[in-house]
Parts: C-alpha cells; structure tokens; sequence
C-alpha cells in the first residue's frame, strides 16, 4: 500500500505520520493538496492523510470535499467522512448526538432573530454562548442575563461575529505568559495583527445568521477530555482558568489515571461506534448529580499535549501502561 500526506506541519499529525512510515519503510509520498491536480497525483497512491485544520480557511473551504470524494473513488483516507464531516461544526454536532441520543449538554440554535428573542423570554441564565466554530474556548462566553442574550442575538442577525479577535487572543497569550506557557512573541503577534492583517486571518468569513446557546452546568472547575483512536482511548483532565468556567485551552492539564472518570472512556467508546469514525475527542463536565454530559467532539488535537499521558484504554477497559503514538493507530488502522 502507498500512502500520500499532506504534510500540514510542525505540530501536525502528519510530522509523525511522515516520521513511522520513514522508519518502517511504508511506501509514501509528500503531496500537496491544495494543487488543482491533486486528484491526478494520487492516482498511484492508495491512501491519502490529511490533518486539515479549522483555522486555516483553504482548509475549511474543501478538505472535506476531497477526502470524501477521494473515499468514494475507494482510496483510504483519514480523516473520512464520518470522522470529518462535522469538525468545527458545533451544529452539526448538535444534531448528530442528539440523533443517536448521545449525553450531549442541552443546546439550542436558532436561525431567525424572532425565535431567539421569543426564547430567551422564556429560558433561565446563565447560558453558554458559542460560535458554529472555533477551538480553546475561542468564541465561548457565560451568558449571564437576558440583556446580554438580547445584545448577542441582535449582533448575530446583524453585523455578526468576527471568528479571530487580535486583542482577546492576546490576552489569553499573557495569561500563558504568565504561567509560562507562551513567548512575548506568542503575546505581541496578535496585536501586530490589528495593523498588518495576514490574508489567511483575512479570508475567514463573518459568522452571522444564526445564534448557539448551551445550557450552563455549574461547579465544574475541570473537563475530561477523551480520546479514541480506533479501539483504544486515552484521556486527561484540563482545570479551567482562574475566575473562569472554560478548561479548553487552558494548558493546565493533569494526567493522572486515577483523575480521568472512567464512565466517561465508556460512554466515548460507545459513541465512537455509533458513529462509526476513525478517531474522536470528547469534552466531558458533571452536572449537579455527577452525570457526564459531553459538550462537544473534534477528530483534531494537540498530539503533544497527550505525550505524558500515562497509558490507554481499550474496548474492554483494559488498561496498557506505558507511552503511545495515538498518530501511529491512525496509519495502523487506515493501512490493516
């Protein structure tokens, strides 16, 4: 089998990709998928891998569109369209676990300015506001009155949301910095940002016409984050930020075996099957009974961020010590 990769960078899933199939001598080659001739190049080529990221807008634009017409044309590909299709799509994700009666947070979208003001007359804060998109609690905010609810919808049936906004990314880069875990560059780029806008920010079109709630369970100072990867699953818990009820992106994670909630490897197993994908990441809190909800799921992560995890899961729960390569499985299973 020959396998082709996009090679998305340092950091990327496809780092690794590209460093296991070196070492173990699989046939691959580097393509690039943002060629018009894409499809023709890997004619001689039986898989095709691709980490394409959700703030990239080329990538936002048609990778989807690619690997799943690559998939019907019977190559291999990662991600398919199970795993995929709702990436960065908190919509989509609603509807898909809500379908198959997933423990998913109650979550309301509307997409008239008339049903959302009628609802929030109705419902109780505080909410959790959220764009269709975006990672690290990037466009998340506690909703805490209806006069606040009321300002948001009419910006959402108005002149929308911005999905990148240089001063907020800067501060949450000083947040880091503080804790030691950006650069001053990491703090100073953003800002650059607001007179030298790169086209790639440019491009990333205006959020509008719709607006997303999430009810908001209380008392949660962490989340659990669960990984599969085919038949294995690995975890950690993110703390949240001080004064703050969001954990994605915090970057004070705990790896501790015995602080990952089991229930919720179990839950994501089962979920993964109904789903039928490759690989997924799902954020879990507790409600006042201690019941997991999932807040939402993501094929992408971090695969550094997981290096220290101290072993994993499989499906019958059984737990493997020890370091992992999750990126490895992924090569494993498209090539078995």
């Amino acid at each position: 089998m020959k396998i082709a990769i996009h090679d998305s960078g340092k950091g990327s899933f496809s780092e690794r990709w590209i460093s296991y199939c070196k070492e173990n001598n699989i046939d691959y080659k580097i393509v690039n998928a943002y060629n018009t001739n894409i499809v023709l190049e890997l004619e001689d080529c039986d898989a095709f891998m691709w980490h394409h990221h959700h703030a990239l807008y080329k990538d936002v634009l048609f990778a989807r569109q690619l690997l799943y017409s690559l998939q019907i044309s019977g190559k291999k590909v990662f991600p398919d369209f199970n795993t995929c299709w709702h990436f960065d799509d908190k919509l989509g994700q609603k509807y898909l676990l809500e379908a198959i009666n997933a423990p998913l947070i109650p979550s309301y979208v509307f997409f008239t300015k008339e049903e959302a003001m009628d609802w929030i007359e109705h419902t109780t804060f505080p909410k959790v506001f959220k764009l269709r998109g975006g990672a690290g609690s990037e466009n998340v905010k506690l909703v805490k009155t209806k006069g606040i609810a009321l300002a948001l919808i009419n910006r959402a049936f108005g002149k929308g949301f911005k999905p990148f906004i240089p001063l907020s990314r800067s501060k949450e880069y000083w947040r880091k910095y503080r804790l030691n875990k950006s650069t001053l560059r990491d703090v100073l780029r953003p800002l650059y940002y607001i007179v030298n806008c790169p086209s790639s920010i440019k491009m990333r079109h205006v959020e509008k016409g719709y607006i997303y709630f999430q009810d908001f369970i209380p008392n949660n100072t962490s989340d659990i984050r669960i990984v599969v990867v085919g038949d294995k699953a690995f975890g950690i818990k993110r703390m949240s930020r001080k004064n703050d009820f969001r954990a994605s992106g915090s970057g004070n994670i705990i790896y501790n075996k015995i602080e990952i909630d089991e229930r919720c490897v179990k839950i994501a197993f089962e979920i993964f099957d109904k789903i039928r994908s490759q690989c997924i990441a799902f954020d879990f809190v507790f409600d006042g009974n201690n019941i997991p909800f999932i807040i939402e799921i993501s094929y992408g992560f971090s695969a550094s961020g997981y290096e220290a995890c101290e072993g994993y899961w499989d499906k019958e729960m059984n737990w493997h010590e020890g370091p992992f390569n999750p990126c490895v499985w992924m090569i494993e299973n498209l090539i078995k």
